[in-house]
């Protein structure tokens, strides 16, 4: 029978170093798509309220370690996992967690914006609603407002709030999955190539908001976006892929070291173009 995750307040969190300091950790994390080694042998620690970009070529693996943040990768079929992923304290990918719970405390941003098919409203609320909201139509009203604003968006529809999500622009959608991930109150937030639909205006709104998420949220973003990367995160991991065709991750530092004096040659020749 599957259990809840135990996840201390936030006092608790901040009065102990490592729960205070790492959002979630790996631990010689390896994925597997059927007997494909898809990637291997994976660790880091990720830090709380930074944002972490995963950078790399092509089938490096990157999203797929992202998608081990929050157990997605267990809709598929073929994947199995070995390894840990330490999300206070607790492996997430043991038998008895749900990962519906994980996936209410580390929610999730795809690559091309997904609004539900309902009111700019209901996007908020039905999502508050399956994840265990109880409150009234007040505290809902409230919470839609605290998402929306919390999104960068409630200046823009709140007049049109029983429009449908899917009118908005692409920009603007993507702010409203980011208001409907927030609404239920995740530690993280995983954005997979959030901007990649996205024309240079809505990129520089979507990443100014994930400075001022930080506030209150741990962000790691998938991107192949190198300025963006270089903009926007405060650690950047590199991955690449090895002679079997696994991804591992050859370099994890502050995005400065990265960017600018890269402990390896392959990583200096991804982020200058030279290869990738």
């Amino acid at each position: 029978m599957n259990i809840s995750l135990n996840i201390p307040s936030a006092a608790a969190m901040t009065s102990t170093a490592s729960n205070g300091k790492y959002a979630v950790e790996t631990n010689n994390l390896s994925i597997y798509y059927g007997k494909f080694r898809a990637v291997k042998e994976v660790s880091m620690k990720i830090e709380r309220q930074k944002i972490t970009a995963l950078i790399g070529p092509s089938g490096c693996g990157k999203s797929t370690v992202l998608r081990a943040f929050n157990r997605m990768n267990d809709l598929i079929p073929i994947s199995h996992s070995e390894g840990e992923v330490l999300f206070h304290g607790q492996n997430i990918n043991s038998p008895d967690v749900d990962p519906v719970q994980v996936r209410r405390h580390i929610g999730m941003v795809f690559q091309k914006p997904n609004p539900f098919p309902k009111s700019i409203y209901e996007n908020i609320a039905w999502g508050a609603r399956i994840n265990g909201f109880k409150g009234g139509k007040g505290d809902m009203d409230v919470l839609v407002e605290e998402s929306l604003v919390g999104a960068a968006l409630w200046d823009e529809v709140k007049d049109k709030l029983q429009q449908s999500g899917l009118g908005l622009s692409g920009g603007q959608q993507q702010r409203l999955c980011i208001a409907r991930a927030i609404a239920v109150k995740p530690d993280i937030i995983l954005m997979d190539e959030p901007c990649s639909a996205l024309d240079p205006i809505a990129t520089l709104r979507i990443e100014e908001l994930m400075r001022e998420l930080i506030q209150n949220y741990t962000i790691i973003i998938v991107t192949h976006n190198m300025q963006q990367a270089a903009r926007v995160s405060d650690y950047t991991g590199f991955f690449t892929i090895d002679e079997n065709r696994a991804g591992f991750l050859m370099e994890f530092g502050s995005t400065n070291h990265i960017f600018t004096n890269p402990n390896e040659k392959v990583t200096e020749d991804y982020i200058t173009g030279r290869f990738g």
